[in-house]
């Protein structure tokens, strides 16, 4: 399959086979610098897919990330993305077209971190406005964007959308009520938008309980033990971990699946 700025888009390399999962696939994923998004890309292009990650600041910092891919055998771009906006997710939308051509994958994992310092300090409705801005408002312009073009295309597309595993089940504290209220809407809007999208478009919803992010690697240390102690598995999870199950709804493995929501929590039972 050409590539529109020149070169193939399944680079063949001896650290990555040409016969990945996701070979020949174009993916986008949103927020993709470090923590889950970071793992998700490399998996992704690992699987041979050919990625375009966004970045909201840090240029370096995502080319880095992208030189590594590409160091890796894979194939990785990335573009600065304002999710917070419909304009700013018009535009992603259509630079991605410009960019990869056809879109397989779309993954929308952007979201706003109201718990570092500067923006902890602030009133609670400034917190709510950002996690709306970016997890919920973002994920559904990108999604209403993209799946229009996926619909268009002969085979269809794959949308997979960030939830959280406590959204049936809820958690104590200020930041867990905006967060749960947030996450469960996008939830509910995933699983309707699957409705509304098949059977052309498979719509699903990973939601991830305690993963190592900077926020676990941070965390007071007898809480880091309780929350292994109290998960089944015995750990906490790994963004690794969240980019497997990503890797396998995105593929055809997952071909018959839509409007379902895998918790990548290691077995906490959600009643």
């Amino acid at each position: 399959m050409p590539d529109p700025h020149g070169g193939d888009v399944r680079p063949h390399s001896a650290n990555r086979p040409c016969d990945g999962r996701l070979a020949g696939v174009h993916a986008v994923v949103t927020g993709a610098t470090s923590g889950i998004g970071r793992a998700i890309a490399e998996r992704l292009a690992h699987e041979g897919a050919r990625v375009l990650f966004t970045y909201r600041a840090s240029a370096d910092e995502a080319e880095a990330v992208a030189r590594e891919i590409r160091a890796r055998g894979g194939h990785a771009e990335c573009t600065k993305a304002d999710v917070s906006t419909s304009a700013g997710c018009e535009a992603l939308v259509a630079e991605a077209r410009q960019r990869l051509g056809h879109l397989d994958v779309w993954i929308n994992n952007a979201g706003a971190d109201i718990l570092v310092a500067d923006v902890a300090a602030r009133p609670w409705e400034q917190r709510l406005d950002a996690l709306l801005a970016v997890d919920l408002r973002g994920t559904i312009a990108c999604c209403h964007a993209v799946g229009d073009v996926m619909l268009d295309q002969p085979d269809g597309g794959t949308l997979l959308n960030m939830s959280w595993d406590h959204v049936a089940t809820g958690m104590a504290g200020h930041d867990s009520q905006l967060f749960a209220a947030v996450k469960g809407g996008v939830l509910a809007y995933s699983r309707s938008l699957a409705r509304s999208l098949a059977p052309k478009v498979r719509v699903n919803v990973l939601s991830p309980g305690w993963i190592e992010t900077r926020f676990g690697r941070e965390v007071d240390r007898d809480f880091h033990e309780s929350v292994a102690q109290s998960t089944p598995l015995g750990r906490w999870g790994r963004p690794e971990d969240v980019a497997a199950a990503a890797v396998y709804l995105a593929s055809a493995e997952a071909a018959f699946i839509t409007g379902q929501s895998i918790n990548v929590n290691g077995g906490v039972v959600m009643e």
